[in-house]
């Protein structure tokens, strides 16, 4: 074997090899699943550190080993009555598995004027609700809530950029903390499309 043929056989072997390198570096097992490892290395649910509407701290790592989806509520809004369904959703499945986080916002119409004192008791009072529910914070523009920003921005999340288009905008978070996806305002919490991501 000439030594120009030798040495285009150790190119294309250090070449293949390489590829090999690259598609075992790109992979990070994960519950038996092989996700990109850039997703290993985002940011998850449990970076954050958030307030309940009573005024104390929520532990986010509390979280983990659960899917939870999580939305932007409002007590004024046309979708308030999803409050009902997110309820109904909570009493059949929510426990070791899967929780509810609602975010109180007034960043769509307005349509959360209250306090955090006035919206537990709306919540309470109309819809018997149980799920935590955090103090109202902003989930868009300059005063935007780091979590918001997580949940948002791919830069952060590593799954897309999304964007908060109204009261009762979903995201479901895997049981590792990783975003999955959003859900658009107007699915009901007990579409098929939530529940069978709950329940798989």
């Amino acid at each position: 074997m000439s030594k120009s043929v030798l040495f285009r056989v150790i190119a294309l072997s250090m070449f293949a090899f390489s590829l090999m390198g690259m598609s075992f570096a790109n992979l990070f097992f994960e519950q038996g699943e092989a996700v990109p490892v850039n997703k290993a290395m985002m940011k998850t649910l449990y970076d954050f550190e958030i307030t309940g509407l009573d005024g104390q701290p929520f532990d986010l790592s509390s979280l983990k080993g659960k899917k939870v989806l999580i939305i932007n509520t409002a007590s004024e809004c046309g979708l308030t009555p999803q409050y009902e369904q997110l309820q109904e959703l909570y009493d059949a499945h929510g426990g070791a598995e899967f929780e509810i986080i609602g975010f109180p916002s007034n960043d769509f119409g307005a349509q959360e004027p209250g306090s955090d004192g006035e919206i537990a008791s709306f919540c309470q009072k109309n819809y018997g609700v149980t799920f935590p529910m955090m103090s109202k914070i902003a989930v868009k523009g300059e005063e935007i809530h780091p979590i918001y920003q997580w949940l948002t921005q791919k830069s952060e999340n590593g799954v897309g950029d999304f964007e908060v288009k109204w009261n009762f905008h979903k995201f479901l978070v895997d049981e590792n903390g990783h975003l999955v996806k959003e859900v658009q305002p107007q699915t009901l919490p007990i579409d098929e499309e939530i529940l069978s991501w709950v329940t798989k």
